[in-house]
């Protein structure tokens, strides 16, 4: 069964309104280094929750967000996760190096300061864990998507440990986060679904086209992460978000 689709000409207009937000996006973005954290923060929780708006998107979150000094670890089904974090508890996501790529889109996710990681390179994620240690220990929230691609939404996929151990070095928390997008006829919508060989415009497109779109945002109480086994941790974490998933 397809998604609840809104005119083509509905989505045409919200798509249009997109493109505008994005480009003030990057003349908010070019003003960052002149703003403290908060200030910072305070633009990114705007922008991200006016793009949920202008794509027909409802955010329905539930918990509480650490705001400092925190690892969040979610499962990940699109794009969007990171817009529906950002527009909750702003985070430095640890992204794909192709992302910085990326026209406007690049320089946006990069200004709000996001972490890169080479992942035709093996060994770039001991810098990567060291970068997200040292922000980490700077007060910084850092957020992973442990599966390291992009699922059904209905599913979580076995985790990576790797990245955890970042959090495990400075003692810093970690909170689980759990995301589900649905729409008035799935309980996971297939529209926001950015998985196989779909683009992102066309993921855009079928996000536009689609009615009543709900992103649910699980947050969970953090938890300590210090001297934990970090294969441990990961299984312990899969099983909390992937049980909050049947239950949200």
């Amino acid at each position: 069964m397809t998604a609840p689709r809104v005119p083509a000409i509905v989505a045409a207009w919200r798509l249009t309104r997109v493109v505008l937000h994005v480009l003030h996006g990057v003349a908010v973005a070019s003003r960052f280094p002149r703003l403290n954290r908060a200030g910072r923060e305070q633009r990114i929780v705007w922008w991200s929750r006016k793009l949920l708006r202008l794509l027909g998107i409802t955010l329905q979150a539930q918990g509480s967000p650490r705001p400092h000094a925190c690892l969040f670890v979610a499962n990940h089904v699109s794009w969007l996760d990171i817009i529906a974090i950002n527009a909750v508890q702003p985070a430095r996501f640890v992204a794909k190096s192709e992302i910085r790529s990326w026209p406007v889109i690049g320089g946006l996710v990069t200004a709000a300061g996001t972490l890169y990681i080479e992942r035709q390179r093996a060994r770039d994620a001991v810098r990567v864990v060291h970068d997200m240690a040292q922000a980490l220990r700077d007060g910084d929230v850092v957020a992973v998507f442990p599966e390291g691609t992009t699922g059904p939404g209905d599913s979580v996929l076995p985790f990576h440990a790797n990245l955890l151990q970042a959090a495990i070095a400075v003692d810093a928390p970690v909170q689980p986060m759990t995301l589900r997008y649905a729409d008035p006829a799935h309980r996971h919508s297939p529209a926001a679904a950015y998985i196989g060989d779909t683009t992102l415009m066309q993921s855009l497109w079928m996000i536009a086209r689609a009615r009543g779109l709900t992103v649910h945002l699980g947050i969970q109480p953090p938890q300590g992460s210090s001297h934990a086994d970090r294969r441990a941790l990961a299984a312990h974490l899969r099983e909390q978000i992937a049980a909050a998933l049947l239950s949200q």
